[in-house]
């Protein structure tokens, strides 16, 4: 699985179609990712959050404020959903499954 990762770049991948769903939804759209691999809901996670508090980490620090930065540009709604009982005993495979929801801000 680790090789197939790397080989088919799909980290890479999942990076740049965060960005581009993010810049195609209008704004009040929902982003819903569900991910299957520890490695592709970190990257979801952090690139939710990172647009949820806004680009302040991004900023080298004792630099004029640009407030535009400050914005966020999403904004989480609830918490990651995993399968629950009933799906976990229909579908097994389901266990690793994590479904992650915001919505464009501006």
């Amino acid at each position: 699985q680790g090789l197939r990762i790397h080989v088919n770049n799909e980290l890479g991948d999942l990076e740049r179609g965060l960005d581009a769903a993010l810049e195609s939804l209008a704004v009040g759209g929902r982003l819903v990712v569900i991910s299957f691999h520890s490695l592709e809901d970190r990257i979801v996670k952090q690139f939710m959050r990172r647009h949820a508090k806004g680009e302040v980490d991004n900023l080298p620090r004792h630099l004029p404020i640009i407030p535009k930065a400050f914005e966020p540009r999403l904004k989480l709604l609830g918490k990651p959903i995993y399968a629950g009982e009933a799906e976990l005993k229909a579908n097994p495979r389901s266990r690793s499954a994590v479904m992650r929801v915001a919505e464009k801000l501006r």
